[in-house]
């Protein structure tokens, strides 16, 4: 069988790595937050990346960068794809890069070549996937199926910025975020390319592979209080020592999730008052809980929060948990996922299944049309650092396949 490798390999690298130069940090990794100097730069590159592609572009009332191809059909409901150009504090590459300028090097090739689809074909790089400068991610596609809320524009920023305020100066009107919102009547199918950021590619050899669902997760804030008191004149057992209690509890939850079909993540701790010769009196942490579905999830965080009750009680200290967020799993679309396993073929590439443990724009466009998604894998499963890598081969491979799938779904 003929393998069409159509995206060109150097053009898709080159811009990858010009991206990356945008926020470079000069102990390595790379910073590119929401509404900044740099978030502008980019959207400036990409702007243009888009243009060199035939694309109409524009920008959207929660400020994502939309790159348009028109079909034969230009009121049929569009396929969409895309991901976003945000990082975390010190990031990689690739999260969220490579799905953007991907789906721009697919779209670059049918305008290269002529290929007009009967369906519009919309290339979105979203807002805010990342909740690295307010603890509220994916503005830009909870924007668009109506889930962002006018008091998420109230939310600060670790230096004390509103979010409202930093949209407003960075040239955008906050308080029109509503008209972001679209129907279910103007999308047909959205997929969304991604590095793996795990292992799991690496370890079966391949290069891309199709994504089955996004798991369900969670996440709490567990407060625990006990008595601070004076390392050296507080004997042990006159001691309520909730920090000796939150790793009880830590030890806990990490045994539970081995037991299941589950992960469970301990990312943050602190402890108060925080002194090296002082009992805490107050230590909170954060619990991140995934699993294949929800009734699994809830289940999982009934069982650590009874657990840690028991824990605490033993331990004479209170416990407090308070809700930070709760995704629902979300399947990608059978019908879809078939498409994708052709298009590795026509690749030359053997199709291979596996979950996301990582949440991704996709679950909230999932409420309006149907999702697939693509994963290029990650060496040594390394992402949200500056090691992320995936060579030069592996996203053309990836960028590949999307381009077929998506000549299929605007066909």
């Amino acid at each position: 069988m003929e393998v069409k490798l159509l995206v060109n390999q150097e053009r898709l690298w080159d811009r990858l790595m010009a991206l990356a130069q945008i926020g470079m940090q000069e102990g390595g990794g790379t910073k590119r937050l929401p509404f900044t100097q740099e978030d502008k730069a980019a959207r400036e590159l990409v702007t243009g990346f888009m243009t060199e592609a035939g694309l109409t572009v524009t920008e959207d009332a929660v400020c994502n960068l939309i790159g348009r191809k028109e079909g034969k059909n230009p009121n049929a409901p569009a396929v969409w794809t895309g991901s976003h150009i945000d990082t975390v504090w010190l990031g990689g590459n690739f999260d969220g890069a490579l799905g953007v300028l991907s789906a721009i090097e697919a779209l670059q090739v049918m305008h290269e070549n002529g290929i007009i689809t009967e369906a519009p074909i919309e290339v979105i790089a979203f807002t805010n996937e990342e909740c690295t400068r307010w603890n509220n991610a994916m503005i830009g596609s909870r924007g668009m199926v109506g889930r962002f809320l006018e008091t998420d524009l109230d939310q600060l920023d670790r230096d004390g910025v509103v979010l409202r305020d930093a949209m407003r100066e960075a040239g955008y009107v906050p308080e029109a975020f509503k008209q972001a919102i679209r129907s279910k009547e103007t999308v047909k199918a959205f997929v969304e390319l991604h590095i793996e950021q795990g292992k799991v590619l690496e370890t079966e050899g391949l290069s891309v592979g199709i994504v089955k669902g996004i798991y369900s997760q969670l996440g709490d804030k567990f407060i625990v209080e006990g008595e601070a008191g004076h390392a050296g004149a507080t004997p042990m057992h006159l001691r309520k020592d909730p920090l000796m209690a939150a790793s009880e509890i830590m030890l806990d939850i990490e045994d539970q999730a081995r037991k299941g079909q589950c992960v469970g993540t301990i990312g943050y701790i602190q402890a108060f008052p925080g002194g090296t010769n002082i009992i805490p009196g107050r230590v909170e942490f954060s619990v991140d809980l995934r699993n294949v579905d929800d009734p699994s999830k809830a289940l999982l965080e009934q069982e650590v929060i009874a657990k840690a009750k028991i824990i605490a009680e033993k331990r004479g200290v209170k416990l407090t948990v308070e809700k930070a967020y709760s995704n629902g799993g979300v399947p990608c679309d059978p019908a879809i996922q078939e498409i994708i396993k052709d298009s590795c073929e026509t690749a030359g590439l053997k199709p291979f299944n596996l979950m996301s443990g990582a949440g991704h724009d996709a679950m909230h466009i999932a409420a309006l049309c149907p999702i697939g998604m693509i994963f290029v894998r990650s060496k040594d499963g390394v992402s949200h650092a500056p090691l992320e890598y995936s060579s030069p081969e592996d996203c053309r491979d990836g960028a590949n396949v999307l381009y077929h799938t998506l000549l299929e779904l605007a066909k």
